[in-house]
């Protein structure tokens, strides 16, 4: 019998799979030993015969003792913690979540930006104090502004990416992005760059939008170089993952006002510790890691794995395979 082992705990509540999730598996798939655990107690002892495993990450030892293992889902877009020899050299299929989170971390952009745009931060803090401040708010720069006929820069192109440009695109809003493989298409982008011409993104947009996946030609990508290139009243948001930004780097062209604002919903160490700097930068809006949450999340998580559970169980490809020598 096929062994399914599901080891998704986190301090968050959202992101650990109710007890429906392994309930309705057993029900859909009774010839599917599926074992849940609550914690990581066991997961030693329980991986050693597991041919599917539904988790965050996995250590190289592990993949040493799961003899049987084939393939292994990430319920997270991001799968760089997966991204080690022993697993990347092995035939063990690794899929993740990019589609259950990309349309709705897009939307979460979407807000993102009306909110910088529409300068919501602050008449939330005026509105705090009891102040009517509409000439405040026209006064200070960047002035609120309208989204459609902005320029969005999109780097990265994969599921969340996609999404944002379309709603991007519905908006009136002219679209650039930037992509590994601008061979691959535009996915309705009006121009797209290539590695070596990025800057041309970081250049043109009145937005940028970070959510490329984290491999070592995107770590930093947003750095003090390119901060530096952006336009004074440009906002930058980065849903992607941490790494892609030189967070003191744009804490810098904040205070400064070289730039005119960003979003930040994703840092390399999460939570962002209460004594960061970063909650006091100006025009700075923090998210706090919230972009993919839904309350439809698990169900469209439980579409998702029980799809490519009939793939796996008849021999069909799976979807949303990683690359694993590309990291993606």
């Amino acid at each position: 019998m096929c062994k399914l082992l599901i080891c998704v705990r986190h301090p968050f509540d959202q992101w650990n799979a109710p007890s429906w999730f392994s309930e309705r598996l057993r029900h859909e798939f009774p010839h599917i030993e599926t074992v849940h655990l609550p914690d990581y107690k066991r997961v030693d002892e329980e991986i050693v015969d597991a041919e599917i495993i539904i988790s965050w990450s996995i250590r190289p030892e592990q993949i040493a003792a799961a003899k049987k293992l084939r393939w292994i889902h990430s319920p997270a877009a991001a799968v760089h913690q997966f991204i080690f020899p022993e697993l990347v050299n092995s035939d063990i299929v690794l899929t993740n979540a990019r589609e259950v989170h990309g349309p709705v971390v897009a939307e979460h952009v979407i807000a993102l930006i009306f909110a910088l745009a529409k300068k919501i931060p602050d008449s939330v803090r005026l509105q705090e104090k009891h102040i009517w401040g509409q000439q405040i708010l026209w006064d200070e720069l960047p002035r609120i502004r309208e989204v459609a006929g902005a320029t969005l820069g999109m780097v990265g192109l994969g599921s969340i990416g996609r999404s944002v440009v379309k709603s991007a695109k519905a908006l009136g809003m002219r679209v650039i992005a930037g992509r590994e493989r601008p061979e691959k298409g535009s996915e309705g982008a009006d121009a797209v760059f290539g590695p070596a011409q990025i800057d041309e993104v970081f250049r043109q947009a009145d937005y940028i939008v970070l959510a490329a996946p984290v491999t070592d030609s995107t770590k930093a990508i947003a750095n003090a170089e390119r901060l530096a290139l952006m336009k004074p009243e440009a906002c930058l948001i980065n849903v992607g993952r941490g790494p892609l930004l030189d967070e003191f780097a744009l804490a810098a062209a904040l205070r400064e006002k070289k730039i005119g604002g960003a979003a930040l919903d994703v840092f390399p160490k999460e939570p962002l510790a209460a004594d960061s700097p970063l909650w006091d930068v100006p025009n700075l809006l923090i998210t706090p890691h919230t972009a993919a949450l839904t309350d439809k999340l698990w169900e469209r998580h439980y579409a998702l794995f029980a799809e490519n559970l009939r793939r796996y169980l008849s021999g069909q490809p799976l979807l949303a395979v990683v690359d694993k020598r590309k990291g993606y």
